[in-house]
């Protein structure tokens, strides 16, 4: 339990730092931000809420040319062969390309062209240079030419490529007029969901600003990384035994190594200097790794590191050797990689929309800003969202790092509004979810260390796995699903509107400082609770919902403090679940005589502090029974405001009522009897209230009702402890047996 509550402190304090991006961007300065020690997370962040030990994170800067704002020089698009008037698509790519070589040989700073339609080649696309800010007027249309392929690009901003600025213009696909029907290839999938706008490849320092990106048969921008698959080894590269630390092979029971060293001389590696291990089978998922130089001297050795790890080549290292911790190796296959993906990219003021699959889709990338986009009406192919985040990460893809998704705003797409399907360390902050009906937001399970702050959620929903710190969001007309483990709500404002929690692990969800407002009286809203315990702080419930507005079948255990919930539906009344309840206030909405606070489940109840207010017809303010039920009452309030029960009881294993406070001064029946044990319809029928105590408690009438009852309890009911009560001008009706003294 200790370890988890440091790293929840640890996170909030990464996240304090991620917040810090948009004042790094403004001010032009570069920043190193690093995790903390668990140390320094205890001494600055006590009061830190979070969901997983952070792993740094570094600034995205975007391109260094981002902020240029000079005069870009005009492409003559007569010496090179392009046309603007939506003809010659080959001449016109191929012109283009050339422009753009020539302006980086030459070192000009910016190019642009003039206004009109530019007809990208079917076959091809531009192919971007480093150092250059490639500006478009908004009335200059890049159109890809109508094709039937599954992939292609407008534009694609390779490996290797750098300090990159695309500025303005519209980029639009051929989503209306493309042929569908046939495959690049006999093995492709066929879904034609890879036509994209702009496709960023392995770059790195790339802004996107004021740009466009619509119709596309994929994407409007897709941004990810490239891969070298320089080995794959196989049952017949590995030998029983392993590596002393003088790294000379061994004979060592249990263990297997590589049966010779693994190459470090592939190009790649001189560039790059980082490589992976990845898509095992049949090995663990842990090894040891031993660095030799040229003449085969051991240079380093690294313990239990995990497959896709990231390792940095030491320096003078030129192979390696692999130790794994199993006996044998039979179909054992592992796969060296480098991979890169797309870094430090801003993605700002721009518009994607009308697109058949995604608006901006991240399948690798570190250092991601996407801030005061428009996405919307994504519709045609799964997933149908305006942001996904998914590089396929466990499927042998690409890693998604360092996202801030900030400011942008989402509706009217199809499905989702943003997915974070996997990778790790993301900001969500101020955005709009209004994609009507849609998911406004899913975390999955693949996905770690998100923060969610004050967002809204028009008429969305919200799914999360774990992982997830929620702070200061808004979500009306919609519902979440929330399952943990280490999910935090701190701060959410809901309007006709569900919080919905199915922990999965106990007390893996956590929730404060919740406002849930209901005005409909025709929407089901409210506080649903499921699955394993969980704790909630400070949960305020006002209005009528169409049934109940506290429901749910949560194991016992649950902490529940201060939850307020005023005016609940006077028909249906409240479920609630098993739990601790402090300082707890629930009030029945007028207009029925059957909705009660329900006590029903399973397990231990504990009403401590609490308060109960009937409306004006209830027939009981609380009512409980289960054969199973352990309910205690203690130091609470019961106000009545009609002839109303305080509490009535059907059915429990044990019950304590415990020095309350019962305040019925507007009776006009004598007959109500405000603690019933059982009822007279069921007096001839076995007891089903095995043990009761009721003492301290004060009970104030105006008329000489019925205090407390146990004369129905049933056949052969055991004495109840009933004693110490004052009851004023009420009456006392008990069994014969009860301990009265």
């Amino acid at each position: 339990m200790m370890e988890t509550v440091m790293k929840v402190l640890i996170n909030l304090l990464w996240m304090m730092q991620l917040a810090m991006w948009p004042q790094m961007l403004a001010s032009g300065k570069e920043m190193s931000v690093k995790p903390l020690s668990f140390t320094a997370a205890i001494q600055q962040g006590l009061a830190a809420l979070g969901a997983s030990e952070p792993h740094g994170i570094g600034e995205p800067r975007g391109a260094a040319n981002a902020r240029w704002q000079g005069t870009p020089q005009q492409i003559d698009i007569g010496k090179w062969g392009i046309k603007n008037d939506g003809t010659s698509p080959k001449e016109t790519t191929s012109g283009l390309n050339k422009a753009l070589q020539w302006a980086h040989s030459t070192g000009i700073a910016a190019v642009t062209l003039p206004p009109g339609n530019y007809l990208i080649d079917k076959d091809s696309h531009i192919e971007m240079v480093s150092d250059i800010v490639f500006q478009l007027p908004d009335d200059a249309v890049l159109l890809k030419e109508t094709n039937g392929k599954e992939n292609y690009e407008i534009m694609v901003v390779g490996f290797g490529v750098s300090n990159v600025t695309i500025r303005g213009g519209v980029y639009r696909g051929d989503k209306d007029t493309h042929d569908y029907s046939g495959k690049d290839h006999p093995h492709s999938a066929g879904t034609h969901e890879g036509g994209h706008g702009i496709a960023l490849r392995g770059a790195n320092a790339v802004t996107i600003e004021g740009v466009k990106a619509e119709q596309f048969t994929g994407d409007g921008l897709f941004i990810t990384g490239t891969g070298t698959l320089t080995k794959d080894l196989y049952e017949n590269h590995f030998i029983t035994g392993g590596i002393d630390g003088n790294g000379k092979p061994v004979e060592a029971a249990g263990k297997i190594r590589t049966k010779e060293p693994v190459s470090l001389e592939h190009d790649i590696f001189k560039q790059q200097g980082v490589f992976e291990l990845s898509n095992a089978q049949q090995l663990n998922r842990s090894y040891d790794i031993y660095f030799y130089n040229g003449a085969g001297k051991l240079l380093e050795k690294l313990t239990d590191k995990k497959v896709r790890d990231i390792m940095t080549i030491p320096d003078g290292a030129s192979s390696f050797h692999l130790v794994f911790n199993q006996p044998g190796y039979k179909k054992a296959y592992i796969e060296v990689w480098n991979r890169v993906v797309s870094s430090d990219v801003v993605v700002k003021d721009s518009e994607f929309a009308y697109n058949r699959r995604q608006g901006i889709s991240v399948v690798g990338g570190d250092g991601i800003l996407i801030v005061n986009n428009e996405l919307h009406h994504m519709k045609g192919t799964m997933p149908q969202s305006g942001i996904d985040l998914e590089g396929g990460f466990g499927e042998n893809g690409h890693r998604n790092s360092n996202i801030m998704i900030r400011s942008n705003q989402f509706h009217n797409n199809a499905s989702y509004d943003l997915i974070l399907y996997d990778g790790r360390d993301a900001l969500v902050e101020n955005n709009y979810m209004g994609s009507k009906g849609a998911i406004g937001l899913a975390v999955s399970e693949p996905f770690t260390g998100a923060l969610i702050r004050n967002n809204h959620f028009d008429g969305t929903r919200i799914i999360a796995y774990h992982d997830v710190v929620f702070k200061d969001n808004r979500l009306n007309d919609g519902y979440t699903t929330l399952t943990g483990p280490n999910i935090v709500i701190d701060g959410m404002s809901l309007t006709n509107a569900t919080l919905s929690i199915g922990a999965s692990e106990p007390f893996g969800v956590r929730a404060s400082d919740v406002n849930i407002r209901i005005t409909n009286p025709e929407v089901e809203a409210g506080l649903s609770l499921w699955g394993k315990r969980i704790r909630l702080d400070r949960v305020t419930i006002e209005g009528v919902p169409k049934l109940r507005s506290v429901q749910g079948g949560i194991e016992p255990g649950s902490i529940i403090n201060d939850l307020r919930v005023v005016g609940y539906n006077p028909k249906y009344g409240l479920a609630l679940p098993p739990a601790t309840y402090n300082r707890c206030y629930f009030e029945g909405a007028e207009g029925d005589s059957f909705g009660s606070a329900g006590i029903s489940g399973e397990g231990k109840y504990l009403f401590s502090d609490c308060t109960f207010v009937s409306n004006k017809t209830a027939g009981a303010n609380v009512a409980a029974g289960h054969a199973n039920l352990d309910l205690t009452i203690k130091n609470s309030t019961f106000r009545l405001n009609g002839n109303t029960s305080a509490i009535t009881i059907d059915a429990a294993k044990q019950l304590s009522l415990l020095n309350n406070s019962i305040i019925a001064e507007s009776l006009t029946s004598d007959k109500v009897e405000l603690i019933r044990l059982n009822n007279y319809w069921h007096r001839e029928e076995p007891h089903d209230i095995l043990q009761a105590t009721i003492t301290g408690n004060i009970l104030e009438t105006n008329i000489d009702a019925v205090g407390i009852s146990t004369m129905y309890a049933g056949k052969d009911a055991p004495p109840y402890i009933v004693k110490d009560n004052e009851l004023g001008i009420a009456k006392l009706q008990v069994k014969d047996n009860d301990l009265t003294e």
